[in-house]
């Protein structure tokens, strides 16, 4: 009986033929039933502050949650348009804290309004002014998803990113106090028709500079130099970086009385340089270089000495310098675990509750279960941004999604850390629910690379083209081999 005969292998593009792979669901519906969803949270919260405030409760409310439901929608549609495999979970996450930051503003409003009447004087609401940064913030968002088609692009671009950003940090420290100087802190660009915070962008422009930088020059923090106490620690000549990096967020502490900032992007640059090295060291000498800073500037600028006195014991001043953290401190408390409910606190005591201490009004009125709830929207959103930053192809696009996302998650540390009494106070807003327009226009670019890269992570690969065969000529017009017999000895052929 004759044995089968073996089947050549077939080609890549048969099998697919055949057994053609599952197409990778969008999730676009997902996503759009969460934006309802959120939508709908906020118009509830809405009507429960206007019923806790004795308001008339009017169908108005109603329209209100139907238009921010529609403009989140507008979001939507840019997304399944421009970027149809990024994550389903980051734009219902971010609606709902911007929805929960608009609640929040206009719950103030409500209370500083009342306080406006009482003394005689006129209060223009900041929930309108907010409301119209959403929408410009929105547009921004789908400009960036437009003009982005590929996040690989802004290599291209890593220097001059680096440049401008540092730039831009550099600029209010360089103007005058009228100029750039609110609330003690040189961080503003103060213009003739509205004012805006550099720094917020920076952090976005230097995050994209480190991730190319790295990429291009991770072997020379790779190479280890000599010994010390058992580490090896890096070679001098590559300690350039890590020197710039912490004189810049010293001079920023130094020169701007921002240490919020400072923490905030030297944090995020040693994270940087962990993930694309996987030394430790790196992250010992850069925390060496910052407590060393700090210590140096704790003994030579009086308000870095203010920050850490009102950090050790605000009750010792709590009248004066201490006061805003001792009424936080008792806003807490007084919230508890279940809140006073939406409406009916009086966050309007903390000085800048829709600002620097809105996580603070949010955790009097809801209450320890509500302040936890807003804390897991922001995990949500930062491990999501580090699973496609995990997913994606290419290095660049790692380094870049895991710095987006930890600056969310380190910004939101250094907020709450400062309203809890857990580190000194930062000056720092919550990303989406504080008041301020330059905040959330870049959070929101922030977003829209974020969904960039996790489209690029999801999105299918191209299927390989079908290979072309060469028709197998007939037998009679074969070409003919002549095979020779080998000789009987076995020696070679003449």
């Amino acid at each position: 009986m004759s044995q089968p005969v073996a089947r050549a292998a077939e080609p890549l593009a048969a099998q697919f033929q055949t057994n053609p792979p599952r197409d990778v669901p969008t999730r676009r519906n997902t996503e759009l039933v969460l934006l309802g969803f959120a939508a709908f949270i906020v118009t509830i919260a809405l009507v429960l502050v206007e019923a806790n405030q004795e308001q008339e409760l009017t169908t108005s409310i109603l329209w209100l949650g139907l238009a921010y439901l529609g403009v989140l929608t507008a979001a939507h549609l840019a997304v399944r348009k421009w970027a149809p495999y990024a994550d389903p979970v980051l734009l219902p996450c971010v609606a709902l804290l911007n929805g929960m930051g608009l609640v929040m503003i206009h719950r103030l409003d409500l209370a500083y309004a009342e306080k406006a009447v009482q003394n005689g004087r006129e209060y223009s609401p900041a929930v309108t002014t907010q409301v119209l940064f959403t929408v410009i913030s929105l547009v921004f968002f789908v400009v960036i998803l437009i003009v982005v088609n590929d996040h690989r692009t802004l290599t291209r671009y890593g220097y001059t990113a680096g440049l401008v950003g540092i730039a831009a940090l550099a600029l209010p420290a360089l103007l005058p106090s009228s100029l750039s100087e609110v609330n003690g802190a040189k961080v503003w660009l103060k213009l003739p028709f509205f004012s805006i915070q550099p720094g917020e962008f920076a952090k976005i422009l230097l995050i994209i500079f480190f991730a190319s930088f790295l990429v291009s020059k991770r072997d020379l923090f790779m190479v280890a130099g000599k010994k010390f106490l058992g580490v090896e620690l890096p070679r001098a000549r590559d300690l350039g970086p890590m020197i710039i990096a912490a004189v810049a967020c010293i001079g920023i502490l130094v020169f701007e009385k921002d240490l919020g900032s400072s923490l905030l992007f030297f944090s995020v640059i040693l994270m940087m340089l962990y993930v694309a090295t996987e030394r430790a060291i790196w992250v010992v000498l850069g925390l060496t270089f910052f407590v060393a800073g700090c210590l140096l500037a704790y003994n030579l600028f009086s308000h870095v000495q203010l920050r850490v006195a009102n950090w050790v014991d605000p009750f010792a001043d709590a009248d004066n310098t201490g006061y805003q953290m001792v009424q936080s401190l008792f806003g807490l408390g007084t919230g508890g675990v279940g809140g006073t409910g939406l409406g009916a606190g009086r966050p309007d005591m903390v000085p800048e509750a829709n600002t620097d201490f809105i996580t603070a009004a949010i955790g009097e009125e809801l209450g320890f279960i509500g302040l936890a709830a807003v804390l897991m929207l922001y995990l949500l959103v930062a491990m999501r941004g580090m699973r496609s930053a995990l997913a994606v192809r290419d290095t660049f696009g790692k380094l870049l999604g895991g710095g987006l996302a930890f600056t969310m998650v380190m910004q939101i540390f250094v907020v709450v850390g400062g309203v809890t009494k857990l580190i000194p106070e930062t000056g720092i807003t919550a990303p989406f629910l504080s008041k301020g327009g330059s905040s959330l226009l870049a959070n929101y670019i922030l977003i829209a690379l974020l969904l960039r890269i996790s489209d690029a992570a999801r999105r299918p690969g191209g299927r390989p083209k079908p290979q072309q065969q060469q028709p197998q000529a007939p037998i009679a017009d074969a070409h003919t081999v002549l095979v020779q017999r080998p000789p009987a000895d076995g020696g070679a052929s003449a």
